[in-house]
């Protein structure tokens, strides 16, 4: 049984690990992996942390996230200006924070200056066999 144990953290590892968000890749936004980790006691959840670095002007093309993904947002420096569903669209500050719930889309995510980098923590939990964190929507 413990080696079924030590196998199965090793898959989730790896899914983990090349489940970086790819739609913010482009458009003057930079994505890296900080953590990733399955949740010992929730099976099939795991925690995946990711840095969202925006050059100035920088921007996310709307996207959604893993169906099963709750994730809390916290900006780092700058200013993140954001908008999810149809709700107002916001410029959080460095300190503060917001969320997405599963299903949630995020229409606009951009560094709110033309002349300042700014950047994110994204912190998910989500299904640990989700294979794409974000999907650009078209």
């Amino acid at each position: 049984m413990r080696m079924r144990s030590i196998i199965g953290a090793a898959c989730a590892a790896i899914a983990i690990a090349t489940a970086t968000p790819s739609a913010a890749q482009d458009a003057g936004a930079k994505v890296t992996l900080q953590f990733g980790q399955t949740i010992p006691n929730i099976p099939g959840k795991s925690l995946i942390a990711v840095v969202v670095d925006y050059a100035p002007g920088g921007a996310s093309p709307a996207h959604t996230h893993a169906k099963s993904a709750f994730i809390f947002a916290y900006v780092l420096s700058g200013e993140i200006e954001s908008q999810v569903n149809d709700g107002p669209k916001k410029v959080f500050r460095a300190g503060e924070s917001f969320h997405e719930a599963p299903g949630d889309r995020h229409s606009v995510s951009r560094n709110a200056s033309k002349t300042n980098p700014a950047s994110l923590l994204a912190v998910f939990v989500v299904d640990t066999d989700d294979k794409e964190l974000t999907t650009s929507v078209k």
